[in-house]
């Protein structure tokens, strides 16, 4: 799903819990399409991602930032944008998805993002 809407610009997909991780989808020019080393490169990227994880899935400041209003609602996705790219977060109960990508529209990674949590709510929620 996420190739197909992503398309070229998708890098990585990793399925994660508090405990573990897992490499979904690698592109095949990344880490000389070696697995088990890129998860090894992006799990400091999955753990500072768990920060995400909350008993009852409203936002949190101190995971979002100092200062933020917790009365903003339920959580949906968290994007990162770097100079190169950007990593969206998606987190329902105790899983969660990342996505890495390169170039791609803001609505566009809405659109994932969405479609991702409702995966996520249909097979773990």
């Amino acid at each position: 799903m996420c190739r197909t809407a992503v398309g070229d610009a998708l890098r990585s997909v990793i399925h994660f819990t508090r405990d573990d991780s897992e490499l979904l989808y690698l592109r095949k020019d990344l880490y000389g399409d070696d697995r088990r080393r890129a998860l090894e490169v992006k799990a400091s990227l999955v753990e500072r991602e768990r920060v995400g994880f909350s008993s009852d899935e409203r936002y949190e400041p101190h995971a979002a930032g100092a200062g933020s209003d917790p009365a903003l609602g339920d959580y949906e996705f968290t994007v990162r944008v770097f100079t190169d790219g950007f990593v969206c977060r998606v987190i329902v109960g105790d899983h969660g998805l990342l996505l890495t990508a390169e170039d791609l529209d803001v609505d566009r990674v809405e659109e994932v993002a969405v479609a991702l949590r409702g995966l996520l709510a249909t097979a773990y929620g």
